[in-house]
């Protein structure tokens, strides 16, 4: 035998190539987007566009009531017109006063809207710091913050503005704002405080605060803007109960003065008349009803927009 047969050979196994199973994937996917996956849902839906127009309507016509009238509103009332009915440029009849129904109720849309809005404003702006502060910081902080937003949520704000409004002598848009936002913050900052708890253990949180970034920006500029999604969902739900507290305040004369033109005080005065002309109460008790439904249907279709496990059951 020789050398080169006594050689042992050594043996080389076969490389087997193993292979995964993967799913295939859509190039042209377009990546997930709160906001825009809202929108898509949304705009699916009729009731949206029509609850939507319908605001869009009130909104114009509290920025330019006068495209709508051509009665302006400090033209006084003509008392030989008291209770009458429709008759040409006056399609509504007259209230008991002998003004215009129709006009009241144009201009009367700009101050309940700009009340709705301004309280709305305030409570949410309130409730954001209180709940931000609170879920971000934690601790003593918290406790104390949470305390008293418990304090504020047992108080009804309707209540608690009819105090404040009967001790104030000054009665105007801005008052009656304050009273209304001021009591009506609580229910914002919890959701708020939740949803920074949840917001702040996300992985990019961790890493802004890991190079370096402070406490306070790291809430500014990463929190805040993931976790707002909830707030401006509650404020259009708020935004229709701040209308509704307007006029409850203004029915019950401890709102807006009686020569303001607002919903509550045409609905406050056409009582006492209710069974000689029903009418100047059914018009303004419509335009509330109706705004106050449109807004409140924003406000549930944008909240099951938003939540992904509502757009999963439909």
């Amino acid at each position: 035998m020789s050398r080169t047969d006594s050689t042992p050979e050594h043996y080389v196994a076969p490389v087997e190539t193993t292979t995964v199973r993967v799913d295939a994937v859509r190039v042209d996917a377009k990546p997930s987007n709160l906001w825009l996956d809202a929108w898509r849902d949304l705009r699916r839906r009729p009731i949206f566009w029509i609850s939507a127009a319908f605001v869009l309507l009130v909104i114009v016509v509290s920025l330019w009531p006068s495209l709508f009238t051509n009665v302006a509103p400090n033209n006084g009332c003509q008392l030989a017109d008291s209770n009458g009915g429709p008759e040409p440029g006056h399609p509504l009849g007259f209230t008991r006063l002998g003004c215009d129904v129709y006009s009241r109720i144009i201009w009367g849309t700009r101050t309940s809207l700009v009340v709705g809005v301004l309280a709305t404003l305030i409570g949410t702006v309130i409730g954001v710091v209180m709940g931000a502060f609170a879920g971000f910081y934690g601790g003593w902080l918290d406790s104390f913050l949470s305390r008293v937003g418990d304090i504020f949520f047992t108080i009804p704000y309707i209540i608690a503005a009819i105090v404040v409004m009967s001790v104030i002598p000054v009665r105007n848009e801005f008052v009656l704002a304050f009273a209304i936002g001021g009591f009506a913050w609580a229910s914002t900052a919890r959701i708020m405080r939740a949803e920074i708890l949840r917001v702040k253990q996300a992985d990019f949180v961790m890493g802004a605060e890991a190079v370096g970034m402070s406490r306070f920006k790291t809430l500014l500029v990463h929190v805040l803007p993931n976790a707002m999604a909830p707030v401006i969902v509650v404020a259009t739900l708020a935004l229709a109960g701040a209308i509704v507290a307007e006029s409850v305040l203004s029915f019950l004369g401890v709102g807006l003065g009686g020569s303001t033109m607002s919903w509550g005080n045409d609905i406050s005065q056409a009582q006492t008349s209710i069974r000689t002309a029903p009418m100047a109460l059914f018009w303004p008790s419509l335009a509330l009803t109706l705004t106050v439904l449109a807004f409140i249907t924003l406000g549930e279709l944008l909240r099951d927009a938003v939540d992904p496990k509502a757009r999963a059951q439909r």
